[in-house]
């Protein structure tokens, strides 16, 4: 059987478009048949991924993007397939996250979790959403624009309140103040000159105090022997003061006190002589009374002797009557 030419030259590009198919193919990591370990991720958005695009684990190559397609019309969720090239213990809770680097193309970042079940081939893996470099850029810069803001909005009102201060009745108060404060200086002027008057050293009033300090420290130093031996009398006296029954002594005054207590209980009562002569009323009367008779009959002794002596021979007896009441002081003299 003979082969025609065109028939031999249609075989070969069939073969070569073939070759070149597998091996661009290859060189995307794509092989015809889908053979090897995948994992799946879905996305919301895959912001830019593409096929072939790398996978790392903690900055090492682990696979790469094989497929990219959607899952629903709505383009809502992206499937995403990674294909490994090799077998890798990744934990369940691990989770991928596309990283988009403006200056080179996008990828796939895993960040392993603390798991002891690992992701079998066909599972799908936890994805969260990088904010990207503009949006964390954004997120970071928009507090501080807020705050900005918000400055902006209280230097505005302190403005306001700046010209709401300065109207002409506060400027007026202002001119004044400025006034009190050229009248505070000038008093302060005048102060500072009395103070270096004070602090003159020839007739100062602190280097007179000053002079006076000296003077009684060299009195001080002169008397030294004085005042060490005052120091000794005041040592001695209270040595003996803390040698001396100080404490015996406190008991017997307390015990003289008590004891005086005890005459002075007796006295108030009408127990003993001296308390019923202190007390007792009728007692006092009568010896009042004693007392009286006892003045009565010396004034009556005394005016009348020849009543009770009688030594004259011729002499007449004395008739007059006694006395009723004690003479007075002129009489008796």
């Amino acid at each position: 059987m003979k082969i025609s030419n065109e028939t031999k030259v249609g075989a070969l590009t069939a073969v070569a478009i073939t070759l070149m198919i597998l091996g661009f193919n290859y060189l995307k990591g794509r092989s015809l048949f889908k053979t090897g370990n995948f994992i799946y991720a879905k996305y919301p958005d895959a912001k830019g991924l593409m096929v072939s695009n790398p996978v790392y684990v903690n900055g090492y190559q682990v696979g790469s993007v094989y497929e990219i397609e959607n899952i629903d019309q709505n383009l809502r969720n992206i499937s995403v397939a990674v294909k490994l090239k090799d077998s890798y213990n990744i934990p369940e809770n691990s989770v991928a996250e596309i990283m988009k680097d403006p200056l080179g193309t996008p990828s796939v970042e895993i960040t392993l979790g603390d798991s002891k079940k690992y992701l079998a081939s066909g599972d799908t893996i936890n994805t969260r959403s990088s904010p990207g470099l503009f949006n964390a850029f954004t997120n970071r810069i928009m507090p501080a624009v807020d705050q900005l803001q918000a400055t902006i909005i209280t230097l505005n009102n302190v403005l306001k309140n700046i010209n709401s201060v300065f109207d002409p009745n506060t400027k007026h108060n202002l001119q004044d103040v400025i006034a009190n404060i050229n009248t505070t200086t000038a008093s302060l002027i005048k102060s500072s000159a009395s103070l270096e008057a004070m602090l003159n050293k020839e007739n100062g009033s602190i280097t007179q105090s000053l002079n006076n300090v000296n003077s009684f420290t060299k009195n001080l130093a002169d008397n030294n022997e004085k005042v060490t031996q005052v120091l000794n009398n005041v040592e001695t006296t209270t040595d003996h003061l803390s040698k001396a029954d100080i404490s015996g002594s406190v008991a017997s005054l307390k015990t003289a006190v008590e004891n005086l207590n005890i005459v002075l209980n007796k006295l108030n009562s009408k127990e003993g002589s001296l308390g019923l002569l202190v007390n007792d009323k009728v007692l006092y009367n009568n010896l009042t009374n004693t007392v009286r008779s006892a003045n009565i009959l010396m004034d009556d002794l005394r005016a009348h002797p020849k009543r009770y002596v009688n030594i004259s021979v011729f002499g007449k007896k004395d008739k007059t009557g006694p006395l009723k009441a004690p003479l007075s002081d002129s009489t008796r003299h």
